[in-house]
């Protein structure tokens, strides 16, 4: 059985030179309660002329509220890492229990790359529960530790009533090619080995439990055919 009603898509914003979305996810308990999965990017100015930026679009708040949730109806935010395209808007969710690798949030404390979103992260209005390791949430929402794009980064399954499982890799695989145990690291990337592994670890997870759905986080051709909000899986 699974506690899980429905799994909505969000894309946020797109890197139009790349075709790179940048996203977010919110799961529907049978009981009503609201899980969102990563904030997506903060409010940017508009880029100089020429310049490389992401094209925002609507933000996971107006996003929510088009289908009648406020932040105040979320009652749990997983936080799969720190960058600043996933945990922009932390602090729009004060009421939520925001649910982190206990191995991320102390790397974090200590690592510059994630100083750029550190007035969300370490604001002291929010309540973090942390995990060590991978974790039942409830019945048909796990996360999993997927270490190697960062130390502690977390990616999601979700068992939908009717679609069966869904296995959203964020940032561990972020597209379709890289599905792959030759990988080769980007600069974005923390670790190479720990990189493989968890995707061996993904992989071994959707052949295993027969997933119905992999979802790659930043690939623009898979978005390009996926529901997105208001649609749904269940």
């Amino acid at each position: 059985m699974t506690d899980v009603k429905r799994l909505y898509l969000m894309q946020v914003a797109t890197m139009v030179e790349r075709n790179t979305p940048f996203v977010c996810y919110l799961v529907q308990l049978n009981d009503g309660r609201n899980v969102l999965i990563d904030t997506g990017l903060p409010d940017m100015p508009a880029p100089p002329p020429g310049a490389t930026m992401p094209q925002q679009g609507m933000n996971v708040v107006d996003q929510l509220a088009s289908i009648g949730i406020k932040p105040g109806d979320i009652q749990y935010v997983i936080t799969t890492h720190f960058d600043g395209d996933h945990a922009g808007r932390l602090t729009a969710f004060k009421d939520a229990e925001f649910i982190v690798q206990r191995a991320h949030y102390e790397n974090a404390k200590v690592n510059p790359r994630f100083d750029r979103s550190k007035d969300q992260w370490s604001n002291p209005d929010l309540h973090f529960r942390m995990l060590d390791g991978d974790t039942e949430l409830f019945p048909g929402l796990r996360v999993i530790e997927t270490s190697g794009h960062a130390k502690g980064h977390q990616s999601v399954l979700v068992t939908l009533p009717k679609t069966g499982l869904v296995v959203l890799t964020i940032d561990a695989v972020p597209t379709q090619d890289t599905l792959v145990l030759e990988r080769q690291m980007r600069p974005v990337d923390d670790n190479l080995e720990e990189l493989v592994a968890s995707t061996r670890k993904i992989m071994d997870v959707i052949e295993r439990e027969h997933a119905a759905l992999v979802v790659f986080g930043h690939d623009g051709a898979q978005w390009a055919t996926l529901k997105k909000l208001p649609e749904y899986y269940d």
